[in-house]
């Protein structure tokens, strides 16, 4: 079964083709982007995704803006900030934008999955407290 649904984003191409395989191997489903630009993209396209991993320093749209686009889009996808370069301003910054949590690179894999687990469940709750209140919406109009 399935855990969650991944975005995967990050410039290095070694570090998503090796994560792509560790992740699937612990029944992830990943997606991934190479961009800010191509996340977004991606998020467009692919309703099922509910977290995204991504990286602070990236060319183009770093991790920062791009989490932006994403909380004013996709405001319940749930985003994991992953980095190399960390620092505890950037970290903050992320957080107070809306980033579910903050790693650094290279963190623990089991540490990362209880992360991703976290998030997405977190998700799938926002998601159904709105349908019930959207049910109760169309209930109430009924009376």
């Amino acid at each position: 079964m399935t855990i969650a649904n991944v975005l995967l984003t990050d410039d290095e191409v070694p570090f998503v083709e090796t994560m792509t395989k560790r992740l699937t191997k612990r029944n992830l489903n990943i997606t991934t982007a190479f961009s800010g630009d191509e996340a977004l993209e991606k998020l467009e396209k692919d309703e099922s995704i509910e977290v995204v991993i991504l990286d602070v320093k990236m060319p183009g749209m770093d991790g920062i803006e791009t989490l932006r686009y994403i909380k004013a889009k996709f405001p319940l996808v749930e985003v994991i900030m992953l980095t190399g370069h960390a620092t505890v301003e950037t970290g903050i910054q992320g957080m107070k934008i809306g980033a579910f949590d903050y790693l650094m690179k290279p963190c623990d894999m089991d540490v990362l999955l209880a992360k991703v687990g976290e998030a997405a469940s977190k998700k799938r709750r926002h998601e159904e407290k709105i349908v019930e209140a959207r049910i109760k919406e169309i209930t109430n109009r009924r009376d």
